[in-house]
């Protein structure tokens, strides 16, 4: 008992359950349930400690928590850019037709005007 709760199991991988005494024991788990004053000071020594593997899990569960929220953030930031530049693009399509009206460009009625002929180039 004493190697588990120092965190220096022989047998075992350290983990504080009664599984892992009786084998650090070297009995078997029907002798172990039979020994009321083991499991008596087992639970008492145990309680609500925890064992340093479990400390560990604990640790990397928080961080995962904490790096599922950083991407939430981040694909809520993500997605207001994109709102955002969808929003610029139909600014500019819409100022770039103003403009293209302004310089006449824009064909008018059914007829559209063709561009004149491009003289060739010759070498």
């Amino acid at each position: 008992m004493q190697r588990l709760l120092t965190g220096q199991s022989g047998r075992t991988d350290g983990r504080l359950t009664k599984a892992n005494l009786h084998v650090e024991a070297g009995v078997s788990r029907a002798t172990m349930n039979r020994a009321d004053t083991v499991l008596a000071d087992w639970n008492t020594a145990v309680g609500a400690r925890v064992a340093p593997r479990d400390a560990q899990i604990i640790e990397l569960q928080g961080r995962v928590t904490k790096l599922k929220q950083t991407i939430a953030t981040l694909r809520q930031s993500n997605t207001d850019l994109q709102r955002k530049n969808q929003a610029a693009v139909t600014v500019i399509a819409e100022l770039h037709s103003q403009l293209q009206a302004s310089r006449g460009a824009e064909p008018r009625g059914t007829v559209t005007p063709l561009q004149g002929r491009q003289p060739r180039r010759r070498w």
